[in-house]
């Protein structure tokens, strides 16, 4: 059975180089932080190049990185100060980064980076975001000492194509995986060998890296294994499908299962026709002992100790608030009797609850309360102001599926759609960044970005170039309170699950496109935003010059794909062809 205790996190397995990406296999462990070394940078930059095909640029880059240069001689174990004194110029350019050199204290540290992901959490969840009925104190202190964005997208309306787009900096008309796609048996599509991480690059750049939680981009010893994908610690879930209970028999810790004190149950069930629902007895089947959510938890903090002399980037996609609908029953005490409640008896998918409303709202509160573990973990080591925290959603609330009653706390207000849908309660999600002494205390955004923003962002907060490939545009300056000198013309949606549907943003404008597998060439809604944000009224036809310019980004932005395409109705293989 598994036990929280356990040694420091172990060296990396074998080289996690793949091919076409030119990831070193060793680093150098250091008992302080240090600077990212000159041949790492030629590395990560290099193979970012050569993957656009602009061979000539990847050699002129390598020999301008491999040029002598103002770098701290002292080794890491000498110095564990030593910093890096000249800045690396990503794709956009020098003029974002020097909103970046503007910023940062004399110090020059590398910053830590923790990316919180909640899993089906709404815009309106939060308190910060208005919720009235859910206590979110820990996240609302978050956004009150950092930035808090109104106008953020997730990747996609479902799980993996959205984690995918998080971690690749690629919209769905680029990306691998653009919708849910199972494989047996576990697990889901693999990301390819040929893809680049989020978790590479920082981990080419001489960071401990951990993914926690739930992944969904690949079973064990697929291309798409997380630690294939630049992570040194898997801890949790892989299998989406898994994770649909919370009370499992096992998790993963990189490619081990560890035996949890659960017995086995089927995540999907109906409450017996011959038993009193009312007796909270009858419920105990559906529970366990070992809550996967906390071991998430107390590894995610494990991690943090293990590297707080090192840069870290901790990726905590926690599952929570995701169905079923299960808490352990010292959260669920907080909301018993605070609401009126039905049964939920499992006739809409997932497990019965006696008290649904409650639970859901005692999962979203036990999710609050790990952030702020998180959070105090990182002022205890001195960590804080070190670090960049970035809360969001991987999408919208789901909607009148097992027993989470969405409407009933406006989870997804003010918008119209829930998860699956790309209008915006689908994909619209809150956005919150901490960064003490970097980001404005208790500021509010409107900057439009989305999940392919987010590698950009990372790469200029850490100094370290852009891959040509990706699709996002850093909103780093906007963090720092500056003006930002990039905006997205447009943001856009390719999905392939619920039928198929296509969604551009152009400004005010918002072009929706549904069905697309029945009718790859339907006629194409328009929203105006600004004037209708709840999405009502259809003005396409007042408006056919911006319907035009909307269909030719979305043909543009197309990029073919053996498993997308709407007009010859491809799909990933299913589960028993689609091998790891």
């Amino acid at each position: 059975m598994y036990s929280p205790a356990h040694p420091s996190l172990p060296p990396r397995p074998g080289s996690p180089c793949k091919q076409g990406k030119p990831i070193p296999a060793e680093r150098k462990s250091s008992g302080g932080r240090r600077g990212l070394p000159t041949v790492r940078v030629t590395a990560v930059a290099g193979a970012a190049f050569a993957k656009a095909g602009t061979l000539v640029a990847a050699i002129l880059f390598g020999a301008w990185a491999l040029a002598p240069r103002a770098i701290d001689a002292a080794s890491p174990e000498s110095a564990p100060e030593s910093r890096r004194q000249t800045r690396i110029a990503a794709n956009d350019g020098g003029a974002e980064n020097a909103h970046w050199s503007a910023a940062r204290n004399a110090e020059q540290r590398a910053p830590n980076i923790v990316f919180i992901l909640a899993d089906d959490l709404g815009y309106g969840d939060l308190g910060c975001y208005g919720q009235e009925k859910i206590h979110t104190p820990n996240i609302d202190r978050l956004a009150a000492e950092g930035m808090r964005f109104t106008q953020f997208y997730c990747g996609a309306p479902v799980c993996a194509p959205s984690r995918c787009v998080l971690l690749t900096g690629k919209h769905l008309g680029h990306a691998a995986i653009r919708d849910n796609s199972e494989v047996q048996p576990e697990g889901q599509l693999p990301l390819p060998a040929e893809e680049t991480t989020l978790g590479e690059l920082l981990q080419a750049a001489g960071y401990r890296t951990a993914a926690i939680g739930k992944w969904g981009l690949g079973p064990p010893g697929s291309s798409g294994d997380p630690n294939r994908q630049g992570f040194d610690l898997f801890f949790g879930y892989n299998c989406q499908r898994h994770a649909h209970n919370y009370y499992p028999t096992y998790l993963y810790r990189n490619g081990e299962r560890l035996a949890l004190g659960n017995p086995p149950f089927a995540a999907h069930q109906k409450f017996p026709a011959d038993t009193d629902p009312q007796d909270p007895r009858a419920f105990a089947g559906y529970t366990g002992r070992d809550y996967a959510p906390d071991f998430m938890l107390d590894e995610a903090v494990r991690f943090i100790r293990d590297n707080q002399d090192r840069p870290f980037f901790l990726y905590f996609a926690s599952p929570i608030p995701h169905l079923a609908l299960q808490v352990p029953e010292s959260s669920l005490a907080e909301y018993l009797g605070r609401f009126p409640e039905t049964p939920y008896l499992g006739e809409k998918g997932y497990l019965p609850h006696r008290t649904p409303r409650a639970c859901l709202a005692a999962m979203i509160s036990h999710l609050d309360r790990q952030v702020g573990r998180i959070m105090e973990t990182l002022e205890e080591l001195g960590l804080a102001d070190d670090t960049l925290i970035m809360f969001s959603s991987d999408n919208g609330p789901p909607e009148d599926v097992g027993g989470a009653d969405t409407r009933f706390f406006a989870g997804n207000s003010p918008w119209r759609g829930f998860k699956g849908s790309v209008f915006e309660g689908g994909v619209r999600v809150p956005f919150i960044a901490r960064w003490p002494g970097r980001v404005p205390a208790g500021s509010v955004s409107r900057h439009i970005a989305i999940f392919y923003d987010v590698l950009p962002t990372v790469m200029e907060a850490t100094q370290q170039p852009t891959p040509s490939d990706c699709d996002g545009i850093s909103f780093l300056p906007a963090l720092l309170g500056r003006e930002q000198p990039k905006q997205h013309e447009f943001i856009l949606y390719e999905f392939y699950g619920y039928g198929g549907q296509q969604a551009v943003r152009m400004g005010r404008w918002k072009g929706i496109r549904l069905n697309c597998y029945q009718k790859p060439e339907g006629s194409l809604m328009l929203f105006d935003l600004d004037a209708d944000p709840g999405e009502t009224t259809d003005v396409s036809a007042a408006h056919p010059d911006v319907v035009a310019r909307l269909e030719e980004i979305l043909r543009t932005e197309h990029r073919d794909h053996p498993y997308w395409d709407f007009q010859e109705k491809r799909r990933p293989p299913r589960p028993a062809a689609a091998a790891r």
